[in-house]
């Protein structure tokens, strides 16, 4: 496995190219907006909140208490309390891993990729096996452009054997930008096997058979996606680029729509649409 990862790291560095045909144009995918590590969605709950207060209130001086509630602040968007909650967690633990790393994942939210360099450099000088923080460091260097940097640290969370699908979708994103699409697919694969009922796997994958020429499996994975979550702009523009592709302007103009009406700013379905229905 580590020759097969050194020559696909060689490769990506000295192969970056842009994509061709119509997957770039819907070539967005970042994964998931919510990317707080293995928090339940009802995590971020009044309810939930309430009782983590509670703990609190019983153990003042419990830096995870402190951890977990500001991890549910996160989910729930408020994110100033959930900076103080991990603030005063690292205050009472300096030495905690995840604080660092889940107070850097709300700098990023935030904007403040700064701060959220540093605490992530923090955690992984704290715990250099900590894979969680390699993943967040990672999307940091790729959204900013700093592929090479990206690479190494998903890389790296894959080599610590991580479970988490975020490492394999992020470098399979990096595989799909560089135009290396088989590459790209056995990474969302993986991804989709960790995380089954998720759709992001199967829309990368899907960009990744398309500009491969198939058709038939970019379809499937498409209509896939939009099957377990059909409130997501990119699912349905890329369904319709298979329409587009085929020709098929109607169909495809219809589905452009339904991702304008699910998001109105996205760009590849304004220009898709644009397209179909002239």
């Amino acid at each position: 496995m580590t020759s097969i990862r050194t020559t696909r790291a060689s490769s990506y560095r000295n192969g970056l190219a842009a994509l061709a045909l119509l997957a770039l144009a819907a070539c967005q995918s970042s994964g998931p907006a919510t990317d707080i590590t293995r928090i339940d969605t009802a995590q971020g709950s009044t309810e939930n909140i309430s009782s983590l207060s509670a703990v609190i209130q019983r153990t003042p001086n419990e830096p995870e208490a402190y951890n977990m509630r500001g991890s549910a602040y996160g989910r729930a968007g408020r994110y100033a309390e959930a900076l103080k909650d991990f603030d005063k967690a690292i205050e009472l633990n300096p030495r905690s891993h995840n604080a660092y790393a889940n107070r850097a994942l709300i700098y990023r939210y935030m904007g403040q990729n700064d701060r959220a360099l540093a605490d992530y450099n923090q955690a992984i000088a704290l715990d250099p096996k900590y894979d969680t923080a390699y993943i967040g460091r990672a999307e940091i260097y790729r959204l900013s452009g700093r592929s090479t940097e990206a690479l190494a640290d998903l890389e790296r969370a894959i080599q610590l054997d991580t479970t988490d699908p975020r490492a394999y979708h992020r470098r399979g994103l990096l595989y799909q930008a560089s135009g290396q699409h088989q590459y790209a697919i056995e990474d969302f694969a993986t991804a989709i096997s960790l995380a089954p009922d998720t759709p992001y796997g199967y829309n990368g994958r899907g960009l990744s058979y398309l500009a491969q020429g198939d058709d038939e499996n970019a379809f499937t994975d498409f209509n896939t996606a939009i099957r377990l979550d059909d409130k997501i702009a990119e699912s349905w523009a890329n369904q319709a680029l298979v329409y587009e592709k085929r020709g098929d302007s109607a169909k495809a103009a219809k589905s452009y729509a339904r991702a304008l009406q699910l998001d109105p700013d996205y760009g590849p379905a304004r220009d898709g649409l644009a397209r179909t229905r002239s």
